[in-house]
């Protein structure tokens, strides 16, 4: 089995190259531009890829994956060790690949916008069973250096403290209801592979190397990539500016998922403020359309009244969360449409969503209106069908905008962004979207 797993690793970096702007860095610049591949957790180029999955699978995953998003959020409302705690990832969605080190040692890290740390696994390390693939060993890399205490870099690990001995800065990434990565922070060159085979680096990446990675069993995946917007981030160190496009997540062959780094994203469409509070992305919501229809909500459903209240925008959660007056409304405008058309059926106890129907999302909702999230500046971002609704079973669909159990948070989730480019520019508060074809960034 384990050869097996090795296997389609090794598979996996053949197939997923990365397009990059320039050949090499020079003098420790960033490059202008990084297009590596985003991967889909249920992608059949993805190490979880199971094709004796069922639709009732699938959608077990989208829910369990959301209601644990949820609560991290949730935790970080109730500021429980808020500048420590980000999500484990026990259900990932997205990855991107790369290597670390000199020689390089290949990597399959989770995406995460709602964390900051890019960490690895390194070796020798505690509780790493299961992983098939090489790890970063600091002492055979010839560009390896641990981060010292007195840089500002230690002062933006998570529970940073110092080890006087060495001048070393120790990190202690902990989560949410689950395992901790713990050890050095540490700066390498992180390499991407190019289309013609080639190789870009980016010198001096900071990243956790970690030697206690808690019970952190899944050895298909070797790290987290955050793309939060403190200092300590990948995205900072490459200019504060990101794009990722989404294609259908529903699509296992959908092989066109990519990311942009640096100050080539790719900017287009609508633009939006964006705000940044302790790393989420923010975003200003004014209201809510399905069809041509304006939905009575409150003006001040969205409004950010304490820290936390407001809209993220966010990778991790496959569902949309709504506050409680605006997903009545959004439910009862969805009834209105549905009822009398279709039948309704029970939901589940383990589903968020109280809105299921008899059918199926492709042939039951051709010509159902579009629901459209209204942005300050003007911007609009429309949900088709099938970022509202998802299969729950192989003869029944669910509404994928559920009730936030968060009072005052609404969350933004990932079925929503499908068929759109999300760019972030962090240093100028600003996010861009455009509904797009993610083929189209490959021509």
């Amino acid at each position: 089995m384990a050869s097996a797993h090795a296997l389609v690793h090794s598979l996996l970096f053949l197939v997923l190259k990365t397009r990059l702007s320039s050949a090499a860095t020079v003098n420790g610049s960033s490059p202008h531009q990084i297009v590596t591949r985003l991967i889909h957790r249920d992608s059949l180029l993805s190490p979880y890829y199971n094709p004796n999955d069922t639709v009732t699978n699938r959608a077990m995953r989208i829910v369990q994956s959301s209601t644990a998003r949820l609560a991290y959020f949730e935790a970080k409302v109730l500021e429980t060790n808020v500048h420590q705690l980000n999500l484990v990832p026990s259900f990932p969605e997205l990855f991107v690949n790369f290597s670390l080190g000199h020689p390089p040692i290949r990597q399959l890290a989770v995406m995460d916008t709602g964390s900051n740390l890019l960490w690895v696994r390194c070796a020798p390390c505690r509780n790493c069973h299961g992983q098939t693939t090489p790890m970063l060993d600091p002492l055979r890399s010839s560009t390896y250096s641990s981060v010292s205490c007195r840089t500002p870099y230690c002062s933006y690990a998570p529970g940073s403290k110092c080890d006087e001995r060495s001048d070393r800065c120790i990190y202690n990434q902990t989560y949410y209801d689950g395992p901790s990565s713990r050890g050095v922070l540490s700066k390498d060159q992180l390499t991407f592979e190019t289309w013609d085979d080639g190789a870009i680096t980016v010198p001096d990446v900071v990243f956790g190397c970690g030697h206690e990675n808690g019970k952190f069993k899944d050895g298909r995946i070797t790290g987290i990539l955050g793309l939060g917007a403190r200092m300590i981030s990948l995205a900072s160190r490459l200019g504060s500016r990101f794009s990722y496009c989404i294609g259908n997540l529903m699509d296992p062959s959908y092989a066109y998922n990519h990311l942009i780094l640096g100050e080539g994203a790719i900017f287009e469409g609508y633009s939006t403020p964006l705000e940044v509070v302790n790393g989420l992305y923010y975003v200003t919501l004014e209201g809510i359309s399905i069809g041509q229809k304006r939905l009575d909500i409150d003006r001040n459903a969205f409004r950010r009244t304490r820290r936390y209240d407001g809209v993220v925008i966010d990778s991790g959660s496959p569902m949309t969360w709504l506050v409680e007056g605006a997903a009545r409304a959004v439910h009862s405008e969805m009834r209105s449409l549905l009822d009398g058309v279709l039948e309704r059926v029970p939901s589940g106890s383990s589903s968020p969503s109280p809105l299921c129907y008899r059918g199926t999302v492709g042939r039951d909702l051709i010509g159902f209106p579009a629901m459209t999230l209204h942005f300050a500046g003007g911007a609009d971002l429309g949900l088709d069908a099938a970022s509202m609704f998802y299969q729950a079973r192989v003869d029944t669909f669910c509404a994928a905008v559920v009730r936030s159990d968060v009072a005052g948070l609404s969350i933004v989730g990932l079925m929503a962004q499908q068929y759109y480019n999300m760019a972030y520019d962090v240093a100028g508060k600003k996010l861009s979207f455009q509904r797009i074809d993610c083929a189209l960034l490959d021509e």
